[in-house]
């Protein structure tokens, strides 16, 4: 993928994305969404699995799965049908954006390799300044961040 479609497609991610980030500060109720939402409504477990076509002791299984983290993505949607509401499915980066991500990666693979070689002219009595050892870090991580080589995630 060319160099500017790729930074099209980041923006693009991104702007979804940050729709979605204050998601990533939600907890999840101890007992999980299903049966909070279902209690709060003063839904027993029968009336939800008739809403479901389930026995009672089906939803408490899903309940228990939601807990756990075993249930499917199937599941939470019937079940969030039932409960009139709408099942939604995001994964949000941990920092701001998928942006921040790759120019914290590339920083620090840039770090790496800026102080390797710097440390190979300290030992040849070439040692560099601190400001222009930062510099080259900073100029290697927009490098890295322009090319966005397959080493960047491993």
């Amino acid at each position: 993928m060319k160099i500017q479609q790729h930074k099209l497609l980041i923006e693009q991610v991104d702007r979804r994305l940050k729709s979605l980030s204050a998601l990533k500060d939600v907890i999840q109720p101890d007992k999980g969404w299903i049966h909070t939402i279902r209690t709060a409504l003063k839904m027993s477990l029968r009336q939800l699995g008739n809403k479901m076509e389930i026995s009672a002791q089906s939803v408490k299984e899903i309940e228990q799965r939601e807990c756990d983290g075993s249930i499917t993505i199937r599941s939470l949607k019937e079940a969030a049908n039932a409960l009139e509401m709408k099942f939604v499915y995001a994964v949000v980066p941990k920092d701001e954006s998928l942006e921040k991500m790759i120019e914290k990666k590339a920083t620090e693979i840039a770090r790496e390799i800026v102080l390797r070689t710097s440390n190979t002219m300290r030992l040849e009595d070439q040692e560099n300044s601190d400001e222009r050892i930062e510099k080259a870090i900073k100029e290697k991580a927009i490098e890295i961040i322009n090319s966005m080589p397959k080493y960047l995630w491993d």
